[in-house]
């Protein structure tokens, strides 16, 4: 596959230790490895609890990190384990199994304060993760950009509309944009000037948790009474 390169407008990006440009990324000459250890650093990036680990199964389910990781299923796995087993000999993860009855497959936590507090309490027996494991970050389940989100459901771009769809990126949170589009398209107006009508609606009289199609069909009887109702025709 060939990068087509990145797209105009916002695009979400991965905090990295300055650390891992200095101190790993020279020493690391396996491909294995480096794939394995930045996956898993986009991965925490997005948990939220304070002891984060990462489990053979979390890399292993992401189809499309594992798709780049060799041709065949069996290849591929024998790349991840390579993978983690090089990490954890490096010293870039820390491993533990958890005792007890349960999951007994390895956790992999970073080598950093929180990584080695939560294994020492493992092993002490002072804290155990939970049986529920959190749904880990999938990377075909990242969000796209607001361009390709508006081409991917509503239609075309033209330079008018890239030009909106930059200032309501400036204007509205990017959950909001994402849920207006979702609006539009359950409702069959894929027009940007009904999603608009909902994201000004929301600014105007405060986005409250009520249920799409009542506040869908509030929005959409707003924008079909202004003076743009002919855009909303299919």
């Amino acid at each position: 596959m060939k990068f087509q390169g990145f797209p105009a407008g916002k695009v979400s990006f991965t905090s990295l230790p300055t650390l891992f440009f200095s101190e790993l990324l020279p020493h690391i000459d396996n491909i294995h490895e480096l794939k394995v250890t930045l996956y898993a650093l986009w991965q925490v990036t997005r948990m939220e609890s304070t002891f984060r680990y990462l489990r053979e199964v979390d890399f292993a389910e992401d189809e499309r990190f594992m798709g780049g990781m060799g041709d065949a299923p069996g290849e591929r796995h024998r790349a991840l384990r390579d993978g983690l087993t090089r990490a954890v000999e490096r010293g870039t993860f820390l491993t533990v199994s958890p005792p007890g009855e349960g999951d007994p497959s390895p956790l992999y936590f970073f080598n950093s304060p929180q990584g080695r507090a939560a294994v020492k309490a493992i092993q002490e027996g002072s804290w155990r993760p939970g049986e529920s494991h959190p749904p880990s970050p999938n990377l075909s389940l990242e969000r796209p950009n607001i361009f390709q989100l508006y081409e991917h459901n509503i239609g075309p771009l033209t330079p008018l509309i890239a030009d909106a769809l930059r200032d309501a990126e400036d204007l509205y949170p990017e959950a909001w944009i994402h849920e207006a589009v979702e609006i539009a398209v359950k409702n069959n107006v894929r027009k940007w000037r009904y999603i608009e009508a909902i994201l000004s609606s929301w600014k105007e009289e405060g986005r409250h948790e009520r249920k799409d199609r009542r506040h869908s069909e509030k929005d959409r009887q707003k924008y079909v009474d202004d003076e743009f109702f002919e855009f909303t025709e299919h």
